[in-house]
């Protein structure tokens, strides 16, 4: 946990990032795409995008297209998952080499059992969709996810801490979750549900998982009023450098979408349709656009 001066430290360090972001704002001139929307313009992502071009590899590139699976967790995270949906996707994961299934808490172990052997990882999540628990049971859902099988959690902050400025209480209820996976050897991922959040708070809450630990940062649940855009991405690379991972998930349903992600800053991809999007990278006809929901 942070001690006062610790504290102070970070928040000084949220304040420099912020006012670096609002500078450079201030000194691009905006396109006229900006009256429709505010980040779409590739313009405030170049000098993101210049900075990362070494993060692009294979996947952003039109023909080479080998290692698109290793990106993706292939996901199904709907509340009516039937046991069947969910062994069939792990099916999929395994034929197609997918780096992870994510899946509630309660498939871990079905996940788990499914995939032995196959090299596939099992992703749970934590505080799944609202981030609005304590992070005393954030730990303990951590904890029994772990023990049930998963090598990577995924966790949703909680947002209205974050949105009220009480960035203790967001450090300690990531370190809830950080500092059970760093001793087991099992990845952390934060996501920052980003559709919720302005860009001086994404900024604080991309800081704030970096200091607590965390090995990525996750731009969605696939839950809330948006998904992944490639604007957060870049953003949240930006902040988070190159020694964390970045995750891209919610709405990116084709390889189009994937390559702007990867192209972005992301090193991760959630995406039910995971399937489609690699028969997509081979040239071949979809078979399947995946569930939905994520």
């Amino acid at each position: 946990m942070l001690n006062p001066q610790d504290l102070q430290r970070l928040v000084e360090i949220i304040t420099e990032e912020v006012v670096a972001a609002q500078r450079g704002a201030a000194t691009s001139a905006p396109c006229a795409c900006h009256a429709v929307r505010s980040d779409c313009c590739p313009e405030r992502l170049r000098t993101v995008l210049d900075a990362g071009a070494t993060r692009l590899g294979l996947h952003a590139t039109g023909g080479a297209t080998a290692g698109v699976s290793g990106v993706i967790d292939h996901t199904l995270l709907k509340a009516d998952a039937t046991r069947d949906e969910i062994v069939q996707l792990c099916r999929e994961a395994a034929e197609f080499h997918f780096a992870t299934v994510c899946v509630n808490p309660a498939w871990v172990a079905t996940a788990s059992a499914s995939l032995r052997g196959t090299g596939v990882g099992v992703c749970s999540v934590v505080g799944f969709p609202l981030g609005a628990t304590t992070a005393d049971v954030k730990n303990f859902e951590t904890r029994r996810a772990i023990y049930d099988g998963a090598t990577e959690i995924d966790m949703v902050i909680n947002v209205g801490a974050l949105r009220s400025g009480d960035f203790r209480i967001v450090e300690r209820d990531i370190a809830a979750v950080t500092e059970p996976c760093q001793q087991c050897g099992v990845i952390s991922k934060v996501i920052i549900e980003a559709a919720l959040l302005t860009d001086e708070e994404k900024i604080t809450a991309c800081t704030l998982s970096k200091a607590a630990g965390a090995d990525f940062v996750k731009t969605s649940t696939g839950f809330g009023p948006g998904g992944a855009t490639a604007a957060d991405v870049a953003l949240m690379r930006s902040v988070v450098g190159a020694e964390m991972g970045v995750k891209a998930a919610g709405g990116v349903r084709d390889l189009e979408g994937l390559k702007a992600m990867v192209a972005a800053g992301a090193t991760r991809v959630g995406a039910s349709a995971g399937v489609k999007i690699v028969q997509e990278s081979r040239g071949q006809q979809p078979t399947s656009a995946g569930p939905s929901g994520y």
